[in-house]
């Protein structure tokens, strides 16, 4: 080891983590691993030296590598090596991103990069909090302006107590999985899946969670001072003083009368003739300040609508802060699919549509988690038209997929058991037209589409998305946040559940975090609006159609013996294609002996089954079948029954009467009864004829 090289201890949910750095990653600004069971991640952080020219976004980038060798796995595919990050990496980016951003300094624009990677996996120790915490360490040790340290961590709850990073095995007995990150004054981010838990609930598992976060800011400064590095100066974007004065006196009169129309394109009309107005009265008196006019604008419109919000209540489109948008809804208006409907909740419109099939048509996945294939899709997509924009479409983004996992998130607790409904399911929400909580229009739409396909959901589902707005000791939170709302506001906070209880959410916040009565407010708030948007869905459809589509799929479920399965599907799969192919049914066997068969024509499903009935049948000594002759020789007759054939020695075809010719009593094509008296050690099977009347 160099001399570098640093460790330090602390326990984080009754596990010991190990923090050790100096040792790797020399030329990073920022470099950690973080050791808990035999779970290792890797974090490094660095920063350019210079901000990008013209800049005037946060140029940063999270990257969480989910490499297959942390798990003893060689990835899969002809390459065989780690490619394009899948949904649960990308998730777990977010998941990084989302509390550290709004840490660092406003105006700070060189770019930053956080990669972490999984180094070793313990199927019972979850990277994701490890994660977070390893990048809060290299960040708050590293010499990058930033605001931390944050501490984070997952809450579950097992037989009604709160268990802090619950190992992999109390995780499958837990009703939530709550991720929370803060720093030690408030709560930035939350991320989170409940089974229909109350808003108490969630508020106490979100505040148990910010005991902890305490605990490790408090670990993090030790670290900090001992081996951290001075922060660097860096060159800070800020708008020309005289600039800015002389347009807010131009500008904000025709500002604030542009921002008092509360119809949409009507306010976006206005506010580009000011925005135009005021870029021809300045951009010649200062040369090459399109940037800082821009900058000063929105800042003027920030400040009004905030000042409008705060002091009277009051938002752009002229609602009252509890006040939900029109919401229309209809479903079943695509002819073809096995389910549809729209959602409308203002400007904000979303159609989904959901297809049913096979389990086997389910997603499989390749990850460092144990998980291998998921039945339950959800896909978001938003095109540059539901914006209004004229943009060239591109491959799913990482808020795309973001979005489709908090709806797939939302709505998988009042899914049916794949028991009681033997489908994969796959919902896709297309954005028709957005100006705020798309996701959560997606979530209402998606639930809305399940039952108009007929797949017996236990509960309604819908969703809101909640805004803030914080000047000093003010606080206003806004139900159904418009886009201007979430661009202008302090938080967006997403809470999607039954009339029972809340299923998912998703807490983002732009200011340094939010205590504990905003919070309240905020729940308690959306699950008010909640109930208004569940009453509108409701007079659209309450329950769920008692058929499926005619076009959708229908799935027969049977077991058999697992120890038939390889008869059923032959060397090579010989037997079982040939069924596909005589019924042209799709057909799923299960390694329990679980077999499901599936097609749209009911009368090659039970042909397929027949025939699966009869490679697996065993008949039983003493049990009564039905049957039809199909050879008939001197010593007796051949039946054929439930895919077998068996014998009818010549003694057995009249209880107690001796035949002379087989044919006196039966013919090639009769139909008979017999019973199974005999099956010797190779399976050749000795029948005798039931007559009516016989014991």
């Amino acid at each position: 080891m160099t001399d570098s090289y640093k460790k330090f201890e602390a326990v984080i949910g009754g596990q010991p983590v190990l923090v050790e750095t100096g040792a790797l990653c020399g030329l990073a600004n920022g470099s950690c691993t973080v050791t808990c069971g035999e779970t290792v991640v890797m974090a490094n952080v660095t920063m350019a030296d210079k901000p990008r020219a013209d800049q005037d976004w946060f140029p940063l980038g999270v990257e969480f590598e989910e490499k297959l060798y942390s798990v003893g796995k060689i990835p899969g595919g002809f390459k065989k090596r780690e490619g394009r990050p899948g949904d649960s990496a990308i998730l777990t980016s977010r998941l990084i991103d989302r509390p550290i951003r709004p840490l660092f300094p406003d105006g700070m624009y060189n770019d930053v990069a956080v990669v972490v990677t999984t180094l070793s996996i313990d199927p019972e120790v979850s990277p994701e909090p490890l994660a977070m915490l390893a990048t809060s360490i290299a960040l708050t040790i590293s010499d990058i302006p930033w605001n931390g340290p944050t501490g984070s961590c997952v809450v579950g709850r097992v037989d009604g107590k709160f268990v802090l990073n619950p190992r992999t095995s109390q995780q499958e007995k837990s009703d939530m999985h709550v991720v929370v990150s803060g720093t030690a004054d408030a709560v930035l981010m939350v991320e989170a899946a409940a089974d229909e838990v109350t808003e108490q609930d969630m508020l106490a598992a979100i505040m148990f969670a910010h005991e902890n976060i305490k605990y490790q800011v408090e670990f993090q400064k030790t670290i900090a001072k001992r081996i951290g590095k001075e922060k660097r100066e860096v060159n800070i974007y800020k708008v020309d003083e005289d600039l800015e004065t002389k347009i807010k006196s131009y500008a904000t009169s025709f500002i604030e009368k542009a921002l008092g129309e509360t119809d949409l394109e009507k306010r976006r009309a206005a506010e580009a003739r000011v925005d135009e107005m005021v870029a021809d009265q300045f951009a010649e008196i200062y040369d090459d300040s399109k940037r800082d006019i821009e900058t000063i604008l929105t800042d003027i419109k920030q400040e009004i609508i905030r000042k409008k919000i705060i002091e009277k209540g009051l938002r752009p489109d002229g609602r009252g802060l509890k006040d939900i948008r029109q919401i229309w809804c209809k479903t079943g208006m695509l002819p073809r699919v096995h389910g549809s409907s729209i959602f409308t909740r203002g400007n904000t419109q979303v159609l989904n549509i959901c297809t049913l099939g096979m389990i086997s048509d389910a997603q499989r996945l390749e990850g460092i988690d144990d998980e291998e294939q998921k039945r339950y899709m959800h896909h978001y997509n938003m095109p540059p038209y539901a914006t209004g924009e004229a943009k060239n479409m591109r491959a799913t983004g990482r808020r795309e997929i973001g979005h489709g996992a908090l709806a797939e998130r939302a709505l998988e607790p009042v899914l049916p058991s794949e028991e009681e409904f033997p489908y994969a399911i796959r919902t896709v929400s297309e954005v028709l037209s957005s100006n705020g909580s798309s996701s959560m229009a997606s979530v209402c739409a998606s639930s809305m589409t399940l039952m108009n396909a007929g797949v017996p959901i236990k509960a309604a589902v819908a969703g809101i998305a909640m805004g803030l707005v914080k000047e000093d000791k003010k606080v206003a939170v806004l139900s159904d946040i418009q886009g201007v709302e979430d661009f202008l506001g302090d938080m967006d906070f997403k809470v999607a559940g039954t009339t029972k209880g809340i299923t998912a959410i998703q807490m983002d916040m732009k200011i340094a975090g939010i205590d504990e009565a905003t919070l309240k407010t905020a729940l308690n708030q959306a699950k008010e609006g909640r109930a208004h948007i569940l009453k509108a869905m409701n007079q659209e459809i309450e329950k769920p159609e008692s058929k499926l589509s005619k076009y959708a799929p229908k799935i027969f479920s049977m077991q058999i013996n697992p120890d038939k399965i390889r008869e059923v599907i032959g060397s090579g799969g010989k037997v079982i294609n040939k069924i596909i192919d005589e019924t042209g049914v799709k057909i799923d066997i299960d390694d329990d002996g679980k077999v499901l068969i599936g097609g749209m024509d009911q009368s090659k499903i039970d042909r397929a089954k027949e025939i699966i009935q009869g490679i697996v049948f065993e008949p039983e000594i003493g049990k009564q079948y039905s049957g039809k002759v199909v050879r008939a020789i001197e010593i007796g007759a051949f039946v054929s029954f439930m895919g077998k054939e068996g014998m009818i020695h010549i003694s057995k075809l009249i209880p107690g009467k001796r035949v002379e010719k087989v044919a006196d009593v039966v013919k090639v094509g009769d139909s008979v009864e017999v019973k199974v008296i005999k099956v010797d050690e190779k399976g050749r099977i000795d029948l005798a004829r039931v007559v009516e009347n016989q014991a």
